[in-house]
């Protein structure tokens, strides 16, 4: 797998049915181990490790409904009250991330309405945080720690 702009972790990673799989920390299970998935792994892991994201808030491939359609939301971090407060969508690191990137995680909003939205293909992290007030959003120049949300 290719090397990302994330620190390194200890990977469980396994061969099954001919296939390799990573063990995903949050679903407490192993998974396909795909582009997007290593990415995925990496910045959760740099969330609970780096950032102090507590494990028990975070979850990953939570399913929505966007007008009648059942999409998946990559990763969801919820407060301690359970309502939704961040989306985290991953791309492989060979997808740029376009404007169309963040559209799909806006519509991905549009449900939950959280207060932080982050795309990352492992090499490109980009953070900003929607103001509801003023119905704008700004761009923060860093991943926030988890204290600082």
């Amino acid at each position: 797998m290719d090397a990302l702009n994330l620190p390194a972790f200890d990977a469980k990673i396994e061969q099954r049915d001919g296939k390799h799989v990573i063990f995903d920390v949050i679903r407490r299970r192993y998974v396909a181990l795909t582009p997007e998935e290593w990415v995925r792994q990496h910045f959760t892991h740099f969330l609970l490790e780096v950032k102090g994201y507590p494990q028990g808030l975070l979850a990953n491939e939570i399913q929505i409904n966007l007008n009648g359609t059942k999409k998946r939301c990559d990763t969801v971090l919820y407060r301690r009250d359970l309502t939704p407060q961040m989306i985290v969508e991953y791309k492989a690191p060979s997808v740029e991330i376009t404007q169309a990137v963040f559209d799909q995680i806006t519509r991905y909003n549009m449900v939950l309405k959280v207060d932080y939205l982050i795309v990352s293909n492992g090499l490109r992290h980009y953070c900003c945080r929607i103001d509801y007030a003023r119905n704008t959003y700004y761009f923060l120049p860093d991943i926030p720690r988890y204290t600082d949300l």
